[in-house]
């Protein structure tokens, strides 16, 4: 099963990692793969010891600084009804993200051939031939209102204490307006 955002840059489909079924974001705006550690200590007692060291350990995104405190490689089979895609990614640990699942960044997306941007009707498209497409039953993610489901996104940043709640929606309506001014390049922030 397959979910699509709004403005069609990630999908969400449902991968079974760990013997179990989980939530993976294909996303084409981010670069690595992620995973939150308070995710991860569902399947793991002592998680340190599952981790590999990173040489970087902080990283920045738009909500914020994150902490890295290792990576993980773990198989992922994404289901389909003709045989299964099997990946084997490396996920980068946060501690500080609210993220509930995986997240495939554009690395593995350019590594295994993975191509939904560009895919009309929501196809993976595996390897540079573009002949084994597989496509994903999809769902739109939401019936929430797209104001509601960015003020849910909008809490888990950080502002200053002094901003009101006025001053916040505001500032929500005008980065929901401008949404592709707030770019460099291609990449919105």
């Amino acid at each position: 099963m397959a979910y699509i955002n709004g403005n069609g840059k990630a999908t969400k489909i449902t991968v079974c990692i760990y013997n179990s079924q989980n939530p993976l974001i294909i996303d084409s705006d981010a670069h690595c793969s992620i995973v939150a550690r308070e995710y991860l200590e569902n399947y793991f007692q002592n998680l340190e010891k599952q981790l590999f060291p990173t040489k970087e350990k902080s990283f920045k995104s738009t909500s914020g600084k994150m902490t890295s405190i290792g990576t993980i490689i773990k198989e992922t089979n994404i289901p389909h009804r003709k045989g299964n895609i099997r990946l084997n990614p490396e996920f980068l640990v946060l501690e500080d993200s609210h993220i509930q699942g995986f997240s495939l960044g554009t690395y593995y997306q350019r590594m295994y051939g993975i191509d939904i941007y560009n895919s009309k009707n929501r196809h993976i498209t595996i390897g540079k031939s573009k002949e084994r497409k597989f496509s994903l039953d999809i769902y739109q993610m939401s019936n929430q209102d797209p104001l509601e489901e960015l003020l849910n996104e909008f809490n888990k940043g950080q502002l200053s204490s002094r901003v009101t709640s006025k001053q916040e929606l505001s500032l929500l309506k005008i980065l929901r307006k401008n949404r592709p001014e707030f770019s460099i390049g291609e990449e919105t922030l």
